[in-house]
């Protein structure tokens, strides 16, 4: 041990200028130590730069000597550590060999001692909608909201309160509050009996002495909704499948009886989106609104409303297109609302006089009471009874202009008086020469008989005011993302 270690002493103890790479040597003094081996007394002391120098010279100086040993060397150091390797890998165990064992243990829970526990009972209140349907009675409508309570069926019965709001009146919304019991211990019932922006709220509510019922009248609230819906074979088809109300449907038929004739012109495939308001009581849909914006697509065609009222001009609101034509016409495309057209502009075999003569006009099938309106604003040049048209009102519009509503069951407009758009001016009935209850329609310019439907589309629209036109520009602009909303709904569900 003693000759090695003098043997490398020998080897690394020469003066060596620290030349690597073209880098001056640094001084000695910086990393400088002294080593004492345990063995013997030989004193080593140097630099470590100057001590790795020398190692780097002994090797150079080796391969100089020695390359075919050295290289020989290196291909078994290498070939060694790749058998190695493989032998590692080669022992690995295969994960799919490896059992698996399933280990089941039974515990056993730790005992409650509920006996030492307070019972202390839990009661909670239970909330029931319902609509009210034209047959009810009270039993039969308490047991469909679920309510086992036969005081609450007895004051229902008596309470002229509850009689009046509740009995033969379909579709009034209804909840209940019951314990866990099913016993009453309120009941409220919401509607909107007119236009006047309020509902009415009968609430019966359980007290110390016993059941009392009270009506408040409160305000309407107003929110929106969005829909949308593919003609497959008729509006009010597609409405219902989308669970849209009938009187949207109407509106939708009147915004754009200008541009579709909806008795008519409607294809498999047509689609419509619309936003309206819903008048709301307590949190409850009551009425439904007017239609705020709407689309229809009829056979490729696209066309857009939506409600505006002028604040400058201080009139009533109206519907306009996005880019500001008001879709208020002259005249109204129909006499009635969006209902069945039973024969058209043409030539047809009179059913009472059993010849075939030109049918000057359109009939429009619907039940007897059916209200009838007058297309166009004007005054009334004749109410009362003529000839065929049994009961006939006959009005006169600018240039002279003049319609003709006929076989009315009742006239509600006296001769002499003005009428403006869409006011009730009888109900269509069977009187004169009619084989059924219907409404005959006609439109004469100057004395001579003309298209109704051909008339009301010719007639000019009037555009949105100056003044108001900036503010309506903003509204058609969040209109059109409301419009695209309703739309996609559409196209989420069919995906």
């Amino acid at each position: 041990m003693r000759a090695i270690w003098a043997k490398l002493y020998c080897d690394f103890d020469f003066a060596l200028d620290f030349k690597w790479l073209g880098a001056a040597a640094p001084p000695e003094t910086s990393l400088t130590r002294t080593i004492q081996p345990t063995f013997g007394r030989l004193h080593l002391s140097n630099s470590l730069v100057t001590g790795s120098n020398a190692f780097f010279s002994f090797v150079r100086q080796t391969l100089n000597q020695h390359p075919q040993r050295v290289t020989a060397l290196i291909a078994a150091l290498l070939l060694g550590g790749g058998g190695g390797a493989f032998a590692l890998a080669s022992f690995a165990p295969d994960a799919a060999e490896i059992s698996v064992r399933e280990v089941l243990e039974s515990v056993q829970p730790a005992s409650l001692n509920l006996a030492a526990a307070p019972q202390t009972p839990q009661h909670f209140t239970l909330f029931r909608t319902e609509l009210t349907r034209s047959t009810d009675t009270a039993d039969s409508l308490l047991k469909r909201l679920g309510v086992d309570d036969a005081v609450a069926a007895a004051f229902l019965r008596t309470d002229a309160m509850a009689r009046q709001a509740l009995w033969g009146r379909g579709g009034r919304n209804v909840t209940v509050e019951t314990n866990d019991n099913n016993t009453l211990l309120k009941l409220s019932a919401r509607w909107s009996p007119d236009d006047s922006g309020t509902f009415k709220r009968l609430v019966i509510e359980k007290t110390r002495q016993g059941f009392q019922s009270r009506v408040e009248t409160a305000p309407l609230s107003a929110s929106s909704r969005l829909a949308s819906g593919t003609i497959q074979t008729s509006l009010f088809a597609a409405t219902d499948d989308a669970n849209i109300p009938d009187s949207i449907a109407t509106q939708l038929a009147e915004i754009f009886s200008g541009d579709i004739d909806f008795h008519r012109a409607l294809r498999k495939g047509d689609r419509f989106s619309v936003v309206y308001e819903t008048l709301e009581g307590d949190g409850e849909p009551l009425r439904t609104g007017r239609v705020l914006s709407a689309e229809f697509v009829n056979g490729g065609k696209t066309s857009q409303a939506m409600w505006f009222q002028d604040p400058v001009a201080a009139g009533k609101g109206a519907y306009y297109t996005l880019d500001g034509k008001s879709l208020r016409r002259a005249y109204l495309a129909s006499p009635m609302e969006f209902s069945r057209m039973s024969s058209g502009f043409k030539m047809r075999f009179h059913p009472i006089l059993q010849t075939w003569r030109a049918h000057l006009g359109v009939d429009y099938a619907a039940p007897t009471g059916t209200a009838v309106r007058t297309v166009g604003d004007g005054i009334v040049e004749f109410a009362g009874i003529k000839n065929g048209f049994g009961n006939v009102v006959m009005v006169n519009h600018r240039n002279n202009q003049t319609t003709v509503y006929a076989h009315l069951s009742r006239i509600n407009v006296r001769k002499g008086q003005s009428v403006s758009q869409g006011q009730n001016i009888g109900a269509v009935g069977a009187t004169g020469w009619a084989t059924g209850p219907h409404l005959h329609f006609e439109f004469r310019v100057n004395g001579h008989h003309q298209d109704p439907l051909t008339i009301a589309r010719q007639s000019e629209s009037v555009p949105v005011t100056a003044s108001a036109k900036q503010m309506f520009d903003r509204f058609a602009a969040s209109t059109r993302v409301a419009l695209a909303a309703a739309a996609s709904m559409q196209e989420t569900s069919v995906q």
